[in-house]
């Protein structure tokens, strides 16, 4: 079946360099036959002989020119042997002695390889098919080196490939593409030198696996993708966590902070309000003693003693219901003669 298949690949391939048969004799001998029927017919007889010969010079001018296009070569035998090839341009030759045997293009040529079947070395059959890009180089051994120096290079293009298929794996064919590459070329433009041709590249194209290998393959992509889902989620999830303990901690340390910093601006701001309260009820007792020591202190510190004693007493009579008053009311006077004395005593020792 793979044979078939190449042989049939093979006979679509163009053909490698055109030949040219020569058509000199066949047109003279035509424009002979003519010139005798003339020359048989009386009228025609006297002008038969001249236009022959015009026809003879025109079909030879015709053979003898050749116009050979820009990237192309012309290989010209003499007598059956090579003996030239025709640069691009206005060119003449010498029929029937010389003749163009054989055209060449001079362009790179892409040329398609027919799908084979190859068995990787793990036993799989794998359906491979490439590309080739070749050039002719040499005119003259594109022409007697080989018969068809393009069945001969996808031949040997297909072979090569079957070897190298060979002697991978099938994971590894899949992914050496290029090492495949480069060793199909190398072996090609060893051999295409001697016929004359320069294999420029070759590409694969298509790796088909059997199509139970295709499944295990989805397979085993879908779960990798399962598992890198799976792992992606969690890992995910675990760095969530580790957020918000770290934002958990970060706002502990904030509100530690801020209470400590409320601690002692709360701690200043009673120590200052106790240094203001002592220093203001020192300035208090300060003023009070020398307001005292002025002359009819006495009598004013009396008079502010019994206003306070008295105003004590009433606002006991206005928050309780029982009222409690000295036994004898004389002795307001007791205790505001105790106020003076210790307001003496004061200013005795200052």
């Amino acid at each position: 079946m793979n044979g078939r298949r190449i042989r049939q690949a093979a006979a679509n391939l163009p053909a490698a360099g055109s030949h040219e048969e020569s058509t000199l004799i066949p047109k003279v001998l035509a424009i002979v036959a003519l010139a005798i029927v003339g020359y048989v017919y009386a009228p025609t007889r006297g002008i038969v002989i001249p236009l022959a010969v015009v026809a003879l010079v025109v079909v030879y001018a015709l053979e003898a020119v050749r116009v050979v296009p820009q990237q192309e070569a012309f290989v010209v035998e003499r007598l059956g042997r090579f003996d030239r090839i025709l640069e691009p341009g206005l060119t003449f030759i010498l029929p029937p002695i010389e003749r163009v045997a054989y055209r060449h293009s001079l362009k790179e040529v892409p040329l398609d390889v027919a799908e084979q079947v190859c068995i990787t070395k793990d036993n799989t059959q794998l359906g491979v098919d490439g590309i080739i890009y070749f050039q002719v180089t040499d005119p003259r051994l594109a022409s007697y080196g080989t018969s068809n120096y393009i069945s001969a290079i996808t031949q040997l293009a297909q072979t090569t490939l079957r070897s190298e298929i060979g002697k991978m794996e099938l994971d590894k064919t899949l992914e050496s593409r290029d090492e495949i590459n480069r060793s199909i070329v190398a072996v090609l433009d060893e051999a295409g030198r001697s016929w004359g041709v320069k294999v420029l590249r070759y590409e694969v194209k298509n790796l088909t696996p059997p199509e139970a290998i295709l499944r295990s393959m989805q397979q085993q992509i879908t779960a990798e993708r399962e598992r890198r889902a799976l792992v992606a989620k969690s890992e995910g999830e675990r760095q969530q966590e580790i957020n918000i303990a770290e934002g958990e901690k970060q706002a502990a340390i904030l509100r530690s902070e801020g209470g400590k910093t409320a601690a002692v601006n709360q701690a200043q701001g009673e120590a200052t309000a106790i240094r203001l309260l002592a220093e203001a009820t020192a300035q208090a007792i300060a003023s009070v003693a020398q307001a005292i020591s002025q002359p009819g202190g006495d009598r004013a510190a009396s008079l502010k003693v019994a206003e306070q004693y008295v105003a004590a007493l009433g606002n006991l009579a206005k928050t309780n219901n029982t009222m409690i008053v000295p036994s004898n009311l004389a002795d307001v006077a007791g205790v505001v003669g105790t106020a003076l004395s210790a307001l003496d005593l004061g200013r005795t020792r200052s």
